[in-house]
């Protein structure tokens, strides 16, 4: 595996922005120009999707658009149709599609780091998707994981992938062998600034800081001092229990604490595969664990359709206010302690 010298780098570098680019799909009768910047775009984040004539699941289908698909979006629409807990819907080519599998998403190219600071950075993938691919001896280079929009990766190196350009090396917490690791175009992935990470409000003290979370209304609230300071609807777990000797999905309702927090998080059965229908989520974002079993605040990029229940048990929030509350909520991480533990934020779910 080719580790770059600043040489090398130069010279790569602008291959990297390149050849790498991402090139999105549009189905037929879509088009769009050269100039991503203005266009608002959708993912399709589940296996299929209808596209409808009107904001109304009712109404006579039109077409189909699959898992991974780009959609140019022209608007929004509030529907008096519903469903109540999310009416938002997109007005897309010919038709309505509803946004509750629709990732909103954008397509920036990064400039890619000459080596990574210290043993590891955290990146941001500001692409719709990027495809990771692992160096098997004997094999070359194979598909694993695709990485989605807003997910959180660990770069442990910047090497040169399969098509001669730089690519990150990425550490998957979940896969410890250095053998696991794998790689994705660098410029896909945006390298975090120290600033972004610093802690929101350590000035308050523990006791004034709380977290209230209600089931039924599916909502999250932040308070400091009895004042909220983040307001949101999320999509806890649902009310549903797999197998009789394994746990119910449903958020488990009681007074907690933040116990751990981790800002990258590889949730699923620990497969390499790319398997897109595998229960695989590598990157999961700024998730803080409060309760038994693995249960979290977390960002998610697989669904957008908050206001009802959705998980496994964890509180689904949109990727930016699980950002938020991440840095807000006790125990304060520290650089060379991410996954620090101990008696943080109070949780309460009712």
């Amino acid at each position: 595996m080719k580790v770059y010298s600043r040489r090398d780098f130069l010279k790569l570098a602008a291959l990297g922005l390149g050849t790498i680019a991402f090139r999105p799909f549009f189905g037929a009768g879509e088009s769009i120009g050269q100039d991503l910047d203005n266009v608002t775009l959708g993912r399709i984040a589940r296996e299929s999707i209808s596209v409808y004539s009107q904001p109304d699941d009712k109404s006579s289908i039109l077409y189909t658009r699959y898992r991974d698909e780009l959609i140019n979006i022209y608007d929004e629409v509030i529907s008096d149709k519903g469903p109540v807990w999310n009416p938002l819907w997109y007005r897309v080519w010919r038709g309505y599609i509803h946004s509750a599998q629709i990732q909103i998403v954008q397509h920036r190219l990064n400039p890619v780091a000459s080596a990574i600071v210290g043993d590891k950075q955290l990146a941001e993938v500001t692409v719709p998707f990027t495809q990771s691919m692992r160096r098997i001896n004997g094999q070359g280079w194979q598909p694993v994981y695709r990485l989605y929009y807003e997910s959180i990766h660990w770069v442990v190196a910047v090497e040169e992938g399969p098509d001669g350009a730089p690519w990150y090396r990425i550490k998957d917490e979940l896969l410890d062998a250095d053998s696991m690791d794998y790689h994705v175009p660098a410029a896909h992935l945006r390298i975090l600034s120290e600033d972004e990470l610093t802690p929101i409000s350590p000035e308050i003290p523990h006791h004034q800081k709380r977290i209230e979370v209600s089931l039924a209304q599916q909502t999250l609230v932040a308070y400091e001092y009895d004042v909220p300071v983040l307001e949101t609807k999320i999509s806890s777990g649902l009310n549903y229990k797999p197998d009789p000797d394994k746990p119910s999905w449903k958020t488990p309702t009681g007074e907690f604490n933040i116990s751990v927090k981790m800002p990258s998080k590889h949730m699923g059965d620990g497969q390499l595969t790319s398997d897109l229908n595998a229960y695989e989520l590598p990157g999961v974002p700024w998730s803080s664990f409060f309760a038994e079993n693995g249960v979290a605040f977390h960002g998610t990029y697989w669904h957008n359709n908050y206001g009802i229940p959705m998980s496994h048990g964890c509180v689904n929030m949109k990727p930016d206010e699980a950002k938020w509350l991440f840095r807000w909520v006790r125990p304060i991480h520290e650089e060379i302690d991410w996954d620090h533990k101990g008696l943080g934020t109070t949780v309460i779910v009712t």
